[in-house]
């Protein structure tokens, strides 16, 4: 199977179909219709300040007037950020100065019941605005930061969250109190059963007077509380030995589900980082992150607390479907049971809550520490009792993506999303019902879901045309009917005008950073807004990656969908290969946005024009190809991801004259994992590999996203030792390039110290480390970024290239 999609980047900016044009096609042309050439690239260039290809927009967000549209966007030659004003009647864009910021909408507005006043927080603070006379208030002006502000649903208060306290304001009086006082500690006042306190209390009439005042001061105080609304009621003392984890506020203010853990949780040893070039010229030492599976997260009670009776309860999560089932019973030899009727419950950790608007009930989402298991149950705050709902079970791991959920506009359903089919998919569940409906369904992905204004439909972002094609969608509520309503091919992200007849879309494409685009979907007419880009970077002509459908050798039915920039020119013999490896793992490259990896792509061009083939594969772990694909690297790592790539170079070698005598690898971070994998494990087929920033020991890395694919090296030590490339090190033959950051608290330098260590004891020649004193994981520096390249380039031009010696 040889699938190519030969893809024009002049689409990019077009619709068919119901959207007739685009407001500025001459932009959309830009990327084909360019004078200058690729050719005239330099390294330098490539590596040089991004400034110089022009800021992609970082957010845009409406007004609530939807009239106007605001987006931020970092300043040419500096880290400050603007903010703009697009008037669309007028097709006017303003940069507003800072005397203007004040007045601006925030970004995630809430509504009252009666739709008369939106409330939002910007830039830490609570604002409201009326929505007949368009009048602005703000509500707080604190250092500390507010978040998550909502009316109550009678309208009378606005509540949001300051650290992990609840806060209200009292929108007639004006006036801003806390919701509740919670202390974790001990109560001072409670009496204590102690006998030296009981002698003194009996020797001493005067000591007892004072705590017979004290204690008729507190009830009165407390009783008071209750008839004279000027006193704020007392602190509600929880206990010394738990903390909170997080929380949520019922619309009427009166029940909080509360997620609590063990106070001072220990989540094991840190590490220490020397930082060598500083101001003062002495080494200072950071503090860095705990390594996997030294303790364990910590795991939640979760109670609910009725704060007009001063009540708490336990909820009790033992009626969760399959929380006594043991996942990793395997790799145990007692040979416990999967399914040990007599195990204690796994612990759990809550990671959301959304309130069913004016009830008290809550819908609470709740995952398991060993990552097998997520839930979404209901819960009466009344009587502390959940009713499960959905559970969604994977012997890897549960997605870190694909997890919303909340109530339909209307409050009578749950919606949710679920890889339960093994691709992320929008359902919807009625509180009497047995079973869920699916709103949407197929072999593609569906995230971001946005309610219609009568709540009758829902626009989703999917990939369903194509895997590396994302774009906006619309499906009734009641039917699978998924409608394409943009054929931009890159959209980042969307938002539903206030009116419901907008969207508002910010883009990109293979070369074009992220712009704004406004659909007008009554009209069929998309109206763009931005474009950024330099006049010296739009006048490039770059060169358009193919997307290709590598078929694999290795028993995988779908395609290994993957990026190819075949030579520019003419060359005669057979070509050098040379393999880009994305980072992240779970990630995605191999689609029409602008990618992350944007020098990379610009050298990539360099490299074709030298005569390279190049391809960047969305190898197995990669996202946007469903939950098999994700998780085909469980408990090793390195593996099903290493077959991808070489299958990458055969079909490379058949198709395209590839040289499989000269084939070179590269990448950062899970890519400089895999380039030494590659380096190590499949020596007969790399012959020179570039590891940037990479991980050696998975042992080394965090427990977040280590423990979800290899569990935890106390739990499975072969699992790590299967997935490490320092264990293979052994059999490095070919010319190896390590580049790391010496402040990285992401993947620790450390990592590729160990390495070279290994690596000098192994006696093995045609290998260097780079360092860089002054960068951490993601470099910063221009300077940085063109040695590390330099490097690149000079080791595959003397090793695989044209000129190679051999």
């Amino acid at each position: 199977m040889n699938l190519r999609l030969a893809l024009a980047i002049a689409s990019s900016g077009l619709l068919s179909g119901l959207l007739l044009s685009a407001a500025n096609p001459a932009f959309a042309q830009a990327d084909t219709a360019s004078e200058a050439s690729s050719a005239n690239l330099t390294l330098d260039q490539i590596m040089s300040d991004p400034d110089w290809i022009g800021a992609p927009v970082e957010q845009a967000w409406w007004a609530l007037d939807g009239q106007n549209v605001f987006y931020r966007i970092k300043e040419q030659g500096s880290e400050l950020r603007e903010l703009h004003q697009f008037e669309l009647a007028s097709n006017k864009d303003h940069t507003l100065p800072l005397s203007a910021w004040g007045e601006v909408d925030g970004s995630d507005f809430r509504y009252n019941q009666q739709e008369t006043k939106v409330v939002f927080t910007r830039d830490g603070d609570v604002f409201m605005r009326n929505v007949l006379d368009d009048e602005l208030f703000q509500l707080t002006r604190t250092p500390e930061g507010e978040r998550e502000a909502f009316f109550s649903h009678d309208g009378d208060y606005v509540y949001f969250q300051r650290g992990q306290d609840w806060y209200q304001y009292e929108l007639l009086n004006h006036l801003t109190s806390p919701v509740v006082d919670l202390q974790f500690s001990d109560d001072p006042n409670a009496e204590k059963d102690d006998d030296l306190r009981a002698m003194q209390l009996r020797l001493f009439s005067t000591l007892k007077d004072q705590e017979r005042n004290a204690k008729l001061r507190r009830e009165q105080r407390e009783e008071r509380s209750h008839q004279d609304y000027s006193i704020l009621p007392g602190p509600w003392y929880l206990g010394s030995g738990w903390e909170a984890a997080g929380s949520s506020l019922s619309s009427d203010g009166r029940y909080l589900v509360l997620a609590v853990q063990k106070a001072g949780h220990n989540g094991g040893r840190g590490g220490k980082m020397p930082l060598y070039v500083t101001a003062s010229g002495y080494v200072d030492i950071e503090d860095v992150r705990t390594r996997v599976g030294r303790n364990p997260p910590a795991a939640h009670q979760v109670w609910i607390l009725d704060l007009q009776e001063r009540s708490k309860e336990v909820v009790d999560l033992a009626g969760l479907p399959g929380i006594t089932e043991q996942p990793l019973a395997f790799l145990k030899d007692d040979k416990s049971s999967k399914k040990d009727k007599d195990a204690e419950p796994r612990p759990v950790q809550l990671v959301g809550a959304e309130w069913q608007p004016g009830t008290d009930i809550a819908a609470i989402q709740l995952q398991s520490i060993d990552n097998k298991d997520r839930w979404i149950v209901t819960l009466d705050a009344s009587k502390a009792k959940i009713t499960p709902r959905h559970r969604l079970h994977n012997k890897g791991w549960i997605n870190w993506l694909f997890n919303e959920f909340g109530w339909t506009p209307d409050g009578k359903k749950l919606w949710y999303l679920s890889e339960e089919t093994g691709f992320s998919h929008l359902y919807t569940l009625g509180l009497k019902s047995k079973k869920a409906q699916a709103v949407t369904s197929g072999e593609f992905e569906v995230m971001s879901p946005v309610f219609s204004v009568d709540g009758q439909q829902v626009f989703v972002l999917s990939n369903r045309s194509h895997p590396s094609e994302y774009d906006v969608y619309r499906v009734d509520l009641d039917g699978d009917n998924l409608e394409r309503l943009t054929e931009l091919n890159g959209v980042e992200d969307f938002s539903l005008s206030p009116d419901g007849e907008q969207l508002l879309l910010r883009w990109s494409s293979s070369y074009v950073p992220a712009q704004v685009s406004v659909l007008d979907m009554t009209r069929g007419r998309l109206n763009q807004l931005t474009d950024t880009r330099t006049a010296a970077y739009s006048d490039m002509q770059w060169q358009a990656p193919e997307i290709v459908g590598v078929p694999s050798q290795h028993g995988v039915e779908q395609p290994i969908w993957s990026k190819f920039y075949p030579p520019q020119g003419e060359f005669s013999g057979k070509r050098p290969i040379v393999l880009f490896v994305h980072g992240a793992g779970y990630t995605q490259n191999t689609h029409l946005k602008f990618p992350y990896y944007f020098r990379e792509q610009m050298f990539h061009n360099l490299l074709t024009q030298q005569g390279y083939l190049v391809l960047d594969m969305d190898y197995r772990a990669s996202r946007g190809y469903g939950s098999d694909w994700r998780t085909a690297i469980y408990r090793q790592m390195g593996h099903p991801e290493l077959e991808d790539l070489i299958d990458g170079v055969r079909w490379l070698v058949e198709e395209h004259n590839g040289d499989p005598d000269r084939v070179g690898v590269y990448g950062g971070s899970y890519g400089g994992f895999m380039s030494l994998m590659a380096m190590f494990r499949a020596p007969e087929t790399f012959h020179a590999g570039a590891a940037l920033r990479p991980v050696t020991d998975w042992a080394h890395y965090n427990h977040g996203y280590t423990a979800n694919i290899l569990n935890t090296p106390q739990d499975d030590p072969e699992a790590y030792k299967k997935s490490s490339p320092i264990e293979f090190a052994e059999n490095l033959e070919g010319h190896l390039l390590i580049a790391h950051g010496m402040l990285d608290d992401n993947v620790f330098y450390q990592d590729s110290v160990r390495l070279a260590q290994r690596l000098i004891e192994l006696k093995k020649d045609h290998w260097e480390l780079a360092s860089y004193p002054m960068e951490r994981h993601g470099f910063v520096y221009p300077e940085s970024w063109y040695d590390e390249y330099r490097r690149i380039y000079q080791l595959f031009e003397r090793t695989i290239g044209d000129q190679a010696t051999p």
